[in-house]
């Protein structure tokens, strides 16, 4: 699957089906579980536009989580904490000619649904590997596991 062959990205759509009707008949997913359609890959970089324009929701998003899950207080998780933790990478953006499609670097893997983020999974693409480095979410939709779903994604 990386980089995708030819029968890789003719069978996707097929597969994801068969996955999805496993998830929602074995572990009881429901159908509005995040798609492929509502994960958005956007590089961390002030520069684009996507992360722009998103920056705001992920933040408060982050704060929100931070504040739920891990008991912060306000001041521990403001924007300026945010854009130091998941925000500067020292990872530089690279586009290889046999690279990903996106590149290497650093990214916010975003999962939206109803024109919301619900949860930001942090990673790193590197040549030989992806690295998870952190990932929040609405604690209102942690009945969605959205951990593990990041996770196996």
């Amino acid at each position: 699957s990386s980089p995708p062959s030819s029968q890789f990205k003719a069978t996707f759509q097929e597969s994801y089906q068969v996955y999805k009707r496993y998830q929602m008949v074995v572990h009881k997913d429901p159908p509005d579980k995040p798609t492929i359609n509502q994960v958005r890959l956007v590089p961390v970089s002030f520069e684009d536009p996507q992360f722009k324009s998103s920056f705001n929701q992920s933040a408060t998003l982050f704060a929100k989580y931070q504040m739920s899950v891990h008991k912060d207080t306000p001041s521990d998780c403001g924007e300026n904490e945010f854009t130091r933790f998941l925000c500067d990478s020292p990872l530089e953006a690279e586009h290889a000619p046999n690279g990903p499609e996106c590149g290497y670097g650093s990214f916010h893997q975003q999962y939206w649904l109803d024109g919301k983020i619900i949860a930001v999974g942090v990673i790193d693409i590197l040549p030989y590997c992806v690295s998870s480095v952190y990932l929040y979410y609405d604690p209102d939709f942690s009945f969605l596991s959205l951990g593990v779903y990041s996770a196996l994604r």
